[in-house]
């Protein structure tokens, strides 16, 4: 496995080796990631032109593409210079004129020559009441006439490309596909009717219709397939290299969960239970765990996560438990105190707060196994942080974990089960993509006691009856969140947006009882005005995005979300899950700025009607695609050049079993299917599971 096989090597070549392409075009096509001919090979034409041949372009709704057969009549030279030169045709039925600017008569003479035949094509337009192609994009003798095909492939263009060089260069790249073993599974290419690799990608290049572009045309399938299978096969490694790692055996006792279980006022739901029962299973296992646990907000992931550490502590071992932010680990420890109390187990917070001789005294109390499960903040990774006996890592909500990171936070364990929580309902072939290497529980119900929160949707025009609906509600003492939009590119303009609203709700509300915390600030003073919010001491907070991740203030019962339009519906969704979490009844008010469009239109039903943050996400995924969802910058979602995540999720879920299944059978990748398989790797760039399979 040492480089990549001599067979793929022409298909990796500069783009400056296809025809038509010279060093300038390759520069412009590397501008849009287009650099080798495996590139252009995968660039599929988004679109068809219908250049089928037709008699005559009477009948016509112009303006229109036509390709017909003329004969050429007279030529009029342009009398004036920029003037056009039109050239007298006729077909079947009808005359018109071919239009050429800055046309050279001796050029358009030789080309068209009077009295003979030519087939043109080009759009047809009506100037004045004439019928003319200006500049036909192909004019050729009949005999040449198999030259234009009946559908043109359209290709995304950059700047200093045109769709001619574009589509010399990607049949150019078309030549050099060579002939590659079959790495689907045998039965699934014959149930499905796929084509083989090569000619699925050749016919991709030339569609016979529109239905040939779309996502569900069996050409086009089978290449997503390959795109998605070549990615879960990576995953795949990552997991079978993940389990060689012997884990460590919890046995649950029940001696600790029981206590606490019976000290709840309600009973877990049945997610919940079967979430934790999935858990204690894969702890008693001596494989390590390496599972996501997936939650809407509010479905009760951290009595989850708390009866997982009481596992690793009922076997005699320790649990830490992290979070991104010290706010946030602050919060999961007040959380889980009670709980803790209920066990008697002793939990202590680290975060980068502690310092000097309270962090050494932590430190010793953790190396001597004092210290049963520590919260803290990924300060818990640094080197003097050393566990007695680690049987469990939590890592809560960290979509910006990916499968590089939890290998290596699977290492500073030595073989402690992994276990990732997130609060962002993901659609489950988005799960699949992003979180592939991992077994997934998910707490779809919500627990008795949490009271739905009533959305409502109005205009930033009825902003002062918004105002007076807070004041009535502060004089009840509840409390209320108001976050501003991002409005532009800088964190400056924003934090202008957030300081107005601040003060406008000062003047209004009264010195004291508005807080401000915006992304700007010094993380003392965020914590500072958290703080106060969290105490009650003050009862707005004003806030861009900053708290949308986990801050618990059960007192705090309204939402207002500025400029809602512009938010993703998973944000939004996140945002309103701060409110409804105490007694009172809780309202989360969506304030958008006229004229909305359909789509901000329809977004903002789909909150006001649903509280199932997995259906909202999935219509999210529908509307906007799959790298807004989770924000690709740091999704570490895949780029995929055919797949269409929304379209073919349930793709996603064949690759996986796929993938899985063929590891099992043939961990090494040395079976004819096998080997066929690491080509395909090295062909979609999996550099990672190459260097899996080499280290395996």
């Amino acid at each position: 496995m040492s480089g990549r096989p001599e067979i793929l090597f022409p298909l990796f070549a500069g783009a400056e080796t296809l025809k038509g392409v010279g060093p300038k075009t390759a520069q412009s096509l590397a501008q849009i990631g287009l650099q080798t001919p495996r590139d252009l090979a995968f660039t599929l034409p988004y679109s068809i032109l219908d250049r089928r041949r037709r008699d005559s372009i009477k009948g016509l709704d112009l303006p229109a593409i036509a390709t017909v057969e003329v004969e050429v009549g007279s030529h009029q030279p342009a009398r004036n210079r920029g003037g056009a030169y039109r050239i007298n045709v006729s077909d079947q039925e009808v005359e018109f004129q071919l239009v050429f600017f800055h046309g050279r008569s001796r050029y358009l003479e030789a080309q068209c020559p009077e009295g003979l035949r030519r087939l043109v094509s080009g759009k047809v337009e009506l100037f004045d009441g004439v019928a003319q192609m200006v500049h036909p994009d192909h004019m050729v003798p009949l005999a040449e006439a198999e030259d234009i095909p009946e559908f043109e492939p359209v290709y995304p263009l950059t700047h200093g490309v045109t769709q001619k060089t574009m589509t010399k260069a990607a049949l150019s790249a078309l030549e050099r596909l060579p002939e590659l073993a079959e790495w689907i599974d045998a039965e699934q290419v014959k149930r499905e009717a796929w084509p083989g690799w090569k000619e699925a990608l050749i016919a991709g290049h030339h569609p016979q219709g529109l239905e040939d572009l779309s996502p569900d045309a069996p050409i086009r399938t089978r290449l997503a397939y390959d795109e998605l299978f070549a990615h879960q096969l990576t995953l795949a490694l990552a997991r079978q290299a993940e389990r060689k790692s012997h884990g460590i055996v919890s046995q649950a006792t029940g001696r600790l969960q029981g206590p606490v279980l019976a000290s709840l006022p309600y009973r877990p739901t049945t997610a919940q239970t079967r979430a934790i029962a999935e858990i204690s299973a894969d702890m008693a296992s001596d494989r390590r765990m390496n599972r996501l646990l997936q939650g809407d907000v509010g479905s009760g992931k951290t009595l989850v996560a708390f009866m997982a550490l009481l596992v690793a502590v009922e076997a005699g071992g320790q649990g830490v438990m992290m979070a991104p932010t010290g706010i946030l680990a602050q919060q999961h420890y007040e959380g889980l105190l009670p709980l803790a109390e209920q066990a008697g187990v002793v939990l202590e917070l680290l975060t980068g707060r502690d310092k000097g001789a309270e962090r050494r005294a932590k430190l010793a109390a953790l190396e001597a196994g004092d210290i049963q499960i520590l919260v803290g903040t990924h300060a818990v990774f640094q080197q003097d942080v050393v566990f007695r006996r680690l049987h469990l890592a939590i890592v809560d909500e960290q979509h910006r974990f990916g499968v590089r990171q939890r290998m290596e936070l699977a290492e500073k364990g030595n073989g402690a089960d992994v276990l990732v929580m997130t609060a962002t309902p993901i659609p489950r072939s988005l799960a699949l993509a992003q979180y592939g290497d991992m077994d997934v529980s998910v707490l779809d119900e919500k627990p008795p006691g949490r009271k739905p929160v009533k959305t409502a949707v109005l205009s930033t025009e009825r902003m002062e009856e918004v105002v007076n609906h807070l004041r009535r509600a502060i004089d009840e003492g509840r409390q209320c969140y108001w976050v501003c939009p991002l409005v532009g590119e800088s964190e400056v303009m924003d934090l202008i947006a957030a300081e107005e609203r601040f003060k406008h709700l000062r003047a209004i509300l009264g010195e004291g009882v508005v807080g401000l915390v915006h992304g700007q600030m010094p993380p003392a003073g965020k914590d500072a005005a958290m703080a106060a919010f969290q105490q009650g001491e003050t009862k707005v907070l004003v806030a861009t995005t900053v708290i949308e991740v986990g801050v618990n203030v059960p007192n705090a019962s309204i939402m207002v979300i500025e400029r809602a339009e512009i938010f993703g519906l998973a944000q939004l969704h996140q945002l309103r899950g701060r409110v409804g979490r105490g007694s009172a009844a809780s309202t989360c008010l969506l304030m958008y700025q006229p004229p909305l469009s359909e789509g901000g239109r329809r977004r903002l039903e789909v909150l006001r009607e649903s509280e199932d943050g997995f259906k909202i996400s999935e219509t999210d995924l529908q509307m906007r695609g799959a790298g807004d969802v989770i924000g690709t910058a740091q999704s570490g979602l895949p780029r995929f050049l055919i797949a269409d995540l929304e379209r073919q999720a349930p793709l996603m879920a064949v690759a996986q079993s796929d993938a899985r299944s063929l590891l099992a059978m043939d961990p090494g990748l040395t079976s004819p299917r096998g080997r066929a398989a690491r080509v395909l790797l090295w062909l979609m760039k999996q550099d990672q599971a190459i260097r899996l399979i080499s280290v395996g």
